[in-house]
């Protein structure tokens, strides 16, 4: 049998995530085939501030990525968590840190899952605390100190995620690939099999065309050949999450800055606005719904609330919702090809990486091997996993706000029904890790570990029901009290060692510690 060609349309984070993992999965099950990636010089890359999860640490690790060099060459931050402002109502800030504080003691047998998460609202104290993220976040500091001899040293062994600027990092990813086939030309044309409506090959500007056996569409919004060709149908969640426009800009960091370690996401009157750190500058944008505000209002309103000039680099309007299938025929479509929710919670990047991870562990065959059955089950998978994204997120507008017509229609209106079932369980008992069915083989997703400081944050857990189910055992309660208590302790204290952020970014591109 020839050996199969596989094709990457269009570059890009997401288009390189899929190229790596897709070769790499490849030469674990010794397929015999090649990866071609598409992507055209003459084309530009609009560089945005761009923030992840920590599943892009693990993607850089899998393939010994040098952290300190990415982020050098990528003028990459870290992002520890979310820093939510005005959210709940004005004046209000809480944050969403992304460590886990379980996974460093072991729990009692018996022990319920989420424990610590319980015993600290049972007792009224914010879930935050018992992150060592939590004191990271509020000083700005960076996950490590320094030992005597100016080593570093790391304080803990949580996986951090990063703020990057999007261009930088596509360029970075097509420099450190190996054996992928790089094609710079414009697509232009499709051709496809008269019978089984298999795309064939793709047809470039020049005349030439690249043959394949099996696509994968990552051409962002304008989803080229899933919905070009495919005419894949689109599920909306435009109801839940009603944003639909933003307006990206970018903000100096003033010398001598402290640089922050988390996204902000800051409420305003007719949506938010995001603010990234990368190593020199800030990337901006307002999300905002059209229904409420014109784009020329939008920017009026940004410049009143940062009190200066700002110059909008764009308005880009967006669809917010899903494929019904990113899996068609002999094409699957990943990153923003394949969905878009507003970028509130880093689920794209997040999302491209696992879908891949998924798709690269349990569907991978020889392109004549992958038929309908797989098909349908990995749709089904990646479904449930985007609608889990837009429920998490859609349960940030569960807030206590109607300062605005914004967020009286939020609060009224938008609210879908899953997040109403969830928020009603949770009322009576309180969040577990069973709660969220395990379709994704125990790949990372949005549990437990980032919706307690949600929920806590907006004050949506009742300390009466996590007191009852800790008063039910009170040998796990002490055992609880004394970790959490220790775990506070240490991690303020630690924050007090911390290197500063900035004072860490500026050792990495000296390569103080290489």
């Amino acid at each position: 049998m020839a050996q199969s060609r596989f094709v990457v349309v269009g570059g890009g984070t997401a288009g390189w995530i899929t190229a790596f993992i897709l070769q790499d999965s490849i030469r674990r099950l010794k397929l015999d085939a090649t990866v071609s990636v598409v992507e055209s010089s003459k084309i530009p890359t609009v560089g945005v501030g761009e923030a992840t999860t920590a599943a892009f640490h693990v993607f850089l690790r899998h393939f010994n990525i040098d952290i300190f060099d990415f982020m050098r060459e990528c003028e990459a931050t870290y992002k520890l968590g979310i820093r939510h402002e005005d959210w709940r109502r004005k004046g209000f800030t809480y944050y969403g840190p992304i460590d886990d504080p379980h996974q460093v003691v072991e729990a009692p047998p018996g022990a319920p899952s989420d424990y610590l998460n319980v015993y600290a609202v049972s007792v009224g104290k914010p879930v935050q605390d018992m992150h060592l993220f939590g004191p990271l976040l509020q000083r700005k500091k960076a996950p490590w100190t320094t030992k005597a001899d100016g080593s570093l040293l790391a304080l803990g062994p949580f996986l951090p995620a990063y703020h990057f600027d999007q261009a930088l990092v596509g360029k970075y990813l097509k420099a450190h690939s190996e054996g992928v086939e790089i094609v710079d030309n414009v697509l232009t044309g499709v051709e496809r099999h008269a019978e089984t409506g298999d795309v064939t090959a793709i047809v470039f500007e020049d005349g030439q065309k690249l043959e394949g056996d099996f696509f994968f569409d990552a051409t962002g919004f304008r989803k080229r050949l899933i919905v070009g060709e495919m005419q894949a149908p689109w599920v909306s969640y435009a109801h839940e999450l009603p944003v639909n426009r933003a307006l990206p800009f970018w903000l100096p960091i003033e010398e001598g800055e402290e640089i922050a370690n988390y996204t902000r996401a800051w409420a305003q009157e007719a949506g938010w606005m995001w603010q990234i750190p990368t190593q020199f500058r800030y990337g901006c944008g307002y999300v905002f719904s059209d229904e409420f505000r014109t784009p020329d209002e939008a920017h009026a309103e940004i410049e009143r609330v940062l009190g200066r000039k700002v110059e909008v680099r764009g308005d880009i309007q967006f669809k917010i919702g899903r494929l019904e299938k990113a899996w068609i025929n002999n094409v699957v479509a990943v990153g923003l090809s394949s969905n878009f929710l507003e970028p509130l919670e880093s689920t794209s990047i997040h999302g491209t990486i696992v879908q891949m991870m998924l798709f690269g562990g349990e569907y991978l065959r020889a392109p004549h091997e992958m038929g309908q059955e797989l098909r349908d089950h990995y749709n089904a998978r990646f479904g449930r996993q985007v609608d889990d994204f837009r429920t998490f997120v859609n349960t940030h507008y569960l807030v206590e706000r109607a300062d605005t017509p914004f967020w009286r229609e939020v609060r009224a209106n938008r609210i879908h029904p899953e997040t109403k079932e969830r928020l009603a369980r949770w009322k009576k008992e309180m969040p577990r890790h069973e709660h969220f069915p395990n379709y994704l083989s125990g790949l990372p997703h949005m549990e437990t570990q980032l919706h307690y400081p949600v929920l806590d944050g907006l004050g949506l857990l009742d300390p009466a029901v996590a007191k009852a189910e800790m008063a039910d055992d009170p040998k796990l309660r002490s055992f609880a009290k004394s970790v959490h208590d220790a775990m506070v302790k240490e991690y303020k204290q630690a924050a007090t060692k911390a290197l500063g952020h900035a004072e860490f970014l500026t050792g990495v591109r000296e390569r103080r510690w290489n």
